[in-house]
């Protein structure tokens, strides 16, 4: 038999820029909402994350830049020192766990809610276009989405400021670099597309300009980190939070294209359509990406092990990101790695409990 497909190239150890990672697996980055009405990361976070240490690398969930920046209810955020302070407890059980951690640097965007704000002001957007969705969950309940408030060109420093002080606070907490948030429908995602971006300003119209704001972000961010220890996530494909622009393809291949030049760590790319598909043309691959992203490329969003492992032999992908698996499965690295099946999913509903329900009880597979 040949050994070189007798070992899953999961279980490979390899490189994403500059971080070493023992496996192949990523945890995906996924809201969870445990961090309560604080949003302080705490010990059941730090008991969460460890459990699935057996992972190459974990990616947080998104942490909210700034107050501005939230969107979701008990999500944790890292736009100030103390809740920065609080994710070193996390970072610390990931790391005594034998892992690697990333800190997902959020800013929601017009998929937030004026009742996220203390003073009542209205998300932003690159463009006064509401969220198409039936309704976001709000500290009031379910409401509609609101038109959003179209951010100033003279308000985007501040923006990418406040990105470059997470990238400082996320470094502080021990985080051994940070993943920049760039899909689903959130701010970045907002300005790299046409259906959301209607600006006339050196911030819309071409590609070029819609991409521009992205660009900043990484070059204030790589001047915290070293550019191997930034990644960006795209959704080229994705439906969520209302998005699907026609000229995706044109626009996401290009913004890939220009990501080439940074020697990032890795450019995470939503390229399965378990999420959903906005059916606007062909989906945008892993291999379209490939030919013009020349280094680490992270795949995920609905792959199994077998089609994890054809992306990496292709060499379209260097490792993939698991999502929901890791959700019941907190040992997957171990599961892929002896051929145990995969526990069954739960109903979403306890997915958001805010406590330990749906979220550390899942065990470990128990052989014979």
């Amino acid at each position: 038999m040949d050994d070189s497909t007798s070992v899953s190239p999961l279980l490979e150890p390899g490189l994403l820029g500059e971080v070493e990672i023992a496996n192949r697996v990523l945890m995906a980055p996924m809201t969870r909402s445990r961090a309560g009405e604080s949003r302080m990361p705490n010990a059941l976070m730090a008991e969460y994350y460890a459990q699935r240490a057996g992972a190459g690398l974990i990616v947080s969930e998104g942490a909210s830049i700034s107050d501005e920046a939230k969107g979701w209810l008990h999500t944790a955020t890292i736009h100030t020192d103390v809740h920065a302070q609080a994710w070193t407890q996390v970072v610390e059980a990931v790391h005594n766990a034998g892992s690697k951690m990333f800190c997902q640097l959020w800013h929601c965007g017009r998929a937030s809610h004026s009742s996220f704000r203390a003073d009542g002001s209205l998300p932003v957007a690159p463009s006064a276009i509401a969220n198409g969705g039936e309704y976001i969950h709000t500290p009031n309940g379910k409401q509609p989405f609101e038109v959003p408030r179209a951010l100033d060109a003279e308000e985007l420093p501040r923006v990418v400021e406040d990105f470059r002080k997470a990238a400082e606070r996320a470094k502080s907490a021990g985080f051994d670099g940070v993943e920049i948030h760039g899909a689903n429908g959130y701010l970045i995602d907002e300005f790299l597309q046409s259906k959301t971006n209607h600006r006339t300003d050196d911030y819309g119209g071409s590609i070029e300009n819609r991409y521009r704001l992205l660009k900043e972000i990484v070059e204030a961010v790589c001047t915290v980190y070293a550019p191997g220890r930034v990644a960006v996530r795209l959704s080229p494909n994705g439906v969520f939070n209302d998005m699907g622009s026609p000229d995706y393809r044109e626009q996401f291949l290009y913004v890939a294209e220009q990501l080439n030049g940074y020697g990032l760590s890795y450019l995470h790319v939503m390229d399965g359509l378990g999420f959903g598909f906005h059916e606007l043309g062909e989906p945008v691959t892993l291999a379209d990406i490939r030919a013009v992203y020349k280094h680490a490329i992270v795949g995920n969003c609905g792959h199994d092990q077998a089609s994890a492992e054809q992306a990496i032999r292709s060499g379209a992908a260097t490792a993939m990101a698991f999502g929901r698996p890791y959700i019941t499965n907190p040992d997957l690295v171990e599961r892929f790695r002896n051929g145990w099946p995969l526990a069954d999913m739960p109903d979403p509903s306890i997915w958001y409990s805010f406590d330990a329900e749906g979220y550390t009880d899942f065990p470990a597979y128990q052989a014979g």
